[in-house]
């Protein structure tokens, strides 16, 4: 992973002057005064801990798991977010950890978190580093120092139950190693996000992802039917049968906790047979509300196809739903619709009927497979625009079905009214039968710091989403950026809950100090 910006070195790119000279023309861009930091000019605070911490540490893992190298701070440092990049950028390395800790099993990861908790050692599960929401980012105030757990390590696919369909993985695999491991047996996770080719199991798990095929393969916590959470308390084993009558499912409490309870050290995922076949193809619609419309009526008759995502009016014209050719975008409402597995032409068919009713036009395979085949860079041209001068982020939320529009419009003029006027994109990207989320991506020039820029922004979104009555986050996370506005969200009995589980698991706050537990009065 780049340590400045995201995926392969090798695949970044700059640029083309049409472009630039597009964003120039439509937005103001400039190039930024100032070249971005190389990596020896990233400022680094210096190491916090103690020898006797680091000696501890070192015994429980060993001397060649226990990093403090510069390099491998910093490539620990924040998530991948813009804010995150932008600080990079401009040579800010102040969040980096003291130590990256890499365990090599269970016991080992409950040993670390034994001696963190003794010494106040702040501790951040660490995945493959693609939070989008300040999600890898502790907070310092009263602790003895942070390191970063790296679960890279805990890498193995440990067995496969077919009878069942259940595969046991470790938390540091990487998505596409899954992959690679399940199609050995015929298998898949079918999970693919944006942030496929990075991303860690462990991650998606603590992170509740949904992947770009859910609605057919269901989001990431569908498909946990089992884990293993190491906390400074003890262990929790959870998940002796698919479904349970057996009081609440404490399984769902740890999906989603973004490392703040504890340390996902297993988990048994429900898998899938592999695909005989793929079919993507396009859809226009004379507008978002058509669309719309379609898509919902498609997500509540069925049969569900696997992809249905709908971008909007200016999101088409831009063409951001291929951004390997961005800027050759069409006019209406672009739909991409993709279908695989059993019975390929019958749930074909159904959907095409569905889609033609409210309107829509067939286009073809070209545009599904221009989006399949560019569905992972979108980051890489994130990544050249803010080069160029321009701040681009993105963000999504979710919302009934009946309140969507409401949600959309709310959205919008909260970006409009923070930025003044700049370019904001739409899609609809994974639908259920009561709603679907809403994806929006911000593109406007970079005035005077662009990270308070930018932050401005995005806490008058979050207020506008609240009051729209949509949730914080469908699938990014909660992290530090979304903190307050899920406070907002559950309410003060809520964020008690949260609180005293935090308190059981975690009694001495060391665990993510800062992310998704709102602040009590006391502190974290």
């Amino acid at each position: 992973m780049l340590w400045c910006g995201w995926g392969d070195p090798a695949k970044a790119r700059e640029l083309p002057e049409q472009i630039r000279t597009l964003l120039h023309d439509l937005l103001g861009v400039r190039a930024p005064d100032t070249p971005a930091a190389t990596m020896d000019e990233v400022r680094l605070p210096p190491v916090a801990l103690p020898e006797r911490v680091l000696a501890a540490l070192v015994a429980a893992t060993g001397p060649e798991h226990v990093l403090t190298s510069r390099e491998a701070r910093l490539r620990h440092t924040r998530g991948k977010s813009t804010p995150d990049l932008l600080r990079m950028r401009a040579g800010d390395g102040s969040d980096a950890p003291d130590a990256v800790v890499l365990p090599g099993s269970h016991d080992e990861v409950a040993e670390l978190l034994r001696v963190c908790a003794a010494e106040r050692v702040a501790v951040v599960p660490f995945g493959g580093g693609t939070s989008v929401v300040g999600g890898l980012v502790a907070a310092r105030a009263g602790f003895t120092g942070v390191i970063a757990l790296d679960l890279g390590r805990l890498d193995r696919l440990r067995s496969v139950d077919a009878e069942s369909m259940v595969a046991d993985f470790e938390p540091g695999v990487r998505a596409p190693e899954a992959e690679r491991l399940l199609a050995a047996h015929g298998l898949t996770l079918g999970h693919f996000p944006q942030s496929f080719e990075y991303a860690t199991l462990g991650g998606f798990a603590a992170a509740r992802s949904s992947g770009q095929a859910s609605a057919g393969y269901g989001r990431f916590d569908d498909m946990v039917v089992g884990l293993t959470l190491a906390t400074p308390s003890g262990t929790l084993e959870l998940g002796r049968a698919p479904k349970s009558a057996a009081g609440p499912d404490l399984r769902q409490l740890v999906l989603g906790s973004e490392g703040a309870f504890g340390v996902i050290t297993s988990l048994r995922l429900r898998v899938r047979r592999q695909p005989a076949e793929r079919r993507y193809e396009g859809w226009r619609f004379e507008s978002f509300r058509a669309g719309t419309a379609a898509v919902r009526a498609l997500a509540q008759e069925g049969p569900p196809p696997t992809v249905l995502r709908l971008s909007d009016e200016t999101e088409t014209m831009i063409g951001l739903a291929r951004p390997d050719a961005i800027g050759g975008g069409d006019s209406g409402c672009l739909v991409i619709l993709g279908v695989e597995g059993d019975w390929i032409g019958h749930r074909h068919a159904a959907a095409a009927t569905v889609l033609s009713r409210h309107g829509g036009e067939p286009l073809g395979p070209e545009p599904g497979q221009a989006w399949e085949h560019g569905r992972f860079s979108a980051p890489y041209l994130r990544d050249s625009l803010l080069g160029a001068g321009a701040t681009v982020e993105t963000l999504e939320t979710a919302g009934f079905w009946s309140n969507l529009p409401r949600l959309y419009d709310a959205v919008r003029l909260a970006l409009l009214g923070a930025l003044g006027s700049p370019l904001v994109m739409c899609h609809v990207s994974h639908v259920y039968e009561t709603g679907a989320s809403l994806y929006f991506t911000v593109v406007t020039p970079q005035k005077g710091d662009p990270v308070q820029q930018w932050e401005r922004a995005k806490e008058a979104v979050n207020a506008a989403i609240v009051e729209a009555g949509g949730t914080i986050s469908h699938h990014h996370g909660v992290g530090r950026d979304h903190r307050d506005a899920y406070a907002a969200e559950l309410g003060p009995l809520g964020v008690g809950v949260l609180q005293a589980v935090k308190d059981r698991l975690d009694p001495a706050g060391i665990l993510n100090p800062g992310v998704l537990v709102p602040q009590s009065p006391g502190g974290i």
